[in-house]
């Protein structure tokens, strides 16, 4: 299989910034990414909220097929979350990047208490 058949998480979710950039100013009649930016963030944070739960659903008690379905439907979401607020995904890259290598229990235990 090519790797555009099926293309690495990384390189899937690239094209995927890519792809919501681009329909930045489309008309809204015709683009549901449009649409989603025009409602602005309370719609958008509303439907990463429901697909959060969604995959959390499917994790629990679905196939895999159902996970994988959510898990895109949430990795676009966050994607045009992105695009609304104007932020660089590289800069999400370098979070994560400076995660890595690093404890999760030490990486939660050094972050400010609410």
């Amino acid at each position: 299989m090519s790797e555009v058949e099926n293309p690495s998480l990384g390189a899937a979710i690239d094209a995927l910034m890519i792809d919501v950039a681009a329909r930045v100013g489309s008309d809204p009649a015709e683009s549901y990414t449009s649409r989603l930016l025009a409602k602005g963030a309370q719609r958008i944070a509303k439907k990463v909220g429901e697909e959060g739960v969604e995959l959390a659903l499917a994790l629990f008690g679905q196939d895999d097929a159902a996970v994988v379905a959510e898990a895109a439907d949430v990795l676009y979401h966050i994607a045009v979350g992105l695009q609304l607020r104007g932020i660089d995904p590289a800069l999400v890259g370098a979070e994560l990047a400076g995660r890595r290598g690093t404890s999760g229990l030490l990486e939660k235990a050094s972050r400010p208490v609410e």
